[in-house]
């Protein structure tokens, strides 16, 4: 079976993500095809891994993968929040979070994930959920559409295409992704559509964000982990963008000063204390070397945390 999905920043996660000696457990909140989950089981050999991912065909690449390992893998078929949120088993020593999504989707899923082939409009992670991009793009408001991807794209053409979406869709149902990214294609401003990225790309980003609440779920799924480590445990998050980045600096600096006052408070009076260390004062990115092997790693950057023993300091 191959396996498609570079996992990134694996020296830097391998060095600052250590388990204790002795028998050990982490979480890996998005599992993917294991890529992760496999550099760790092999550098720790008393390590148990959870893998937890809500694509069940992404999670059977992955227990193919890690087959090897026997009763020290786990796969759990969840969304990472709603488990770490109901959590009552053993605490773990690591936590990890690779937020980016897999390059299995975008090849081999068939979901439409991708505008750069003729796959039905879907995206869903859980095809258990009842919304699809198609739902989204053929019965959500204008105003509605163009707010999704502006707010998750950061995409400046935004209204223009959610207009000629709009458009498009009193004539015929949109359910293709390539007919969507030729929508968009003629929707921008012909000195757009030669940039740097796909001038769809930041719109399909939106949409995929909305339709599985990608960015909902980042600050209850890591406040969680914070809650269910070990002491001393250690918490990782990769991201790829600001958006998903900004949830995750604004949550570790919030745990590790302790205080929930607003921001405007003259004086702290929330009586909070620190539950967490910074171990990575400025997220850590990837080396030349590895970009240059796996351009889209570019963009990544690594957070870690590590839980305090005691929060009376």
């Amino acid at each position: 079976m191959e396996y498609i999905h570079y996992p990134v920043l694996q020296r830097e996660a391998l060095e600052l993500l250590v388990p204790p000696f002795g028998p050990s457990l982490m979480i890996d909140c998005t599992l993917g095809e294991g890529g992760h989950s496999q550099l760790f089981l092999q550098k720790y050999p008393q390590l148990h891994v959870i893998g937890l991912d809500r694509d069940a065909g992404i999670i059977a690449k992955a227990c193919n993968r890690l087959a090897g390992f026997g009763d020290r893998f786990q796969a759990v078929n969840t969304w990472f929040d709603e488990y770490l949120m109901h959590y009552e088993g053993e605490a773990p020593s690591i936590v990890l979070f690779d937020l980016g999504i897999s390059v299995f989707h975008y090849e081999e899923s068939g979901r439409g994930f991708s505008f750069r082939k003729s796959e039905n409009l879907d995206m869903r992670l859980n095809q258990d959920d009842e919304v699809s991009v198609r739902d989204i793009v053929n019965n959500y408001s204008q105003e509605h559409l163009a707010n999704v991807i502006f707010q998750y794209g950061e995409e400046r053409y935004s209204r223009r295409i959610a207009s000629a979406i709009c458009a498009y869709r009193r004539l015929h149902a949109v359910s293709k992704s390539d007919e969507l990214a030729d929508i968009i294609w003629h929707a921008v401003p012909a000195s757009y559509r030669y940039g740097k990225i796909h001038p769809a790309t930041r719109s399909f980003q939106a949409l995929r964000i909305e339709v599985n609440r990608e960015i909902d779920r980042i600050a209850p799924a890591l406040s969680a982990a914070i809650d269910v480590l070990s002491p001393k445990g250690r918490v990782g998050v990769i991201s790829f963008h600001s958006l998903e980045d900004r949830p995750v600096k604004y949550l570790f600096k919030q745990k590790a000063d302790g205080c929930t006052c607003p921001p405007e408070a003259p004086r702290c009076t929330c009586g909070g204390k620190p539950v967490i260390r910074l171990i990575t004062k400025k997220p850590v990115v990837p080396t030349d070397e590895e970009c240059d092997m796996n351009p889209p790693s570019r963009s990544a950057k690594l957070r870690v945390a590590e839980k305090l023993e005691t929060q009376d300091v």
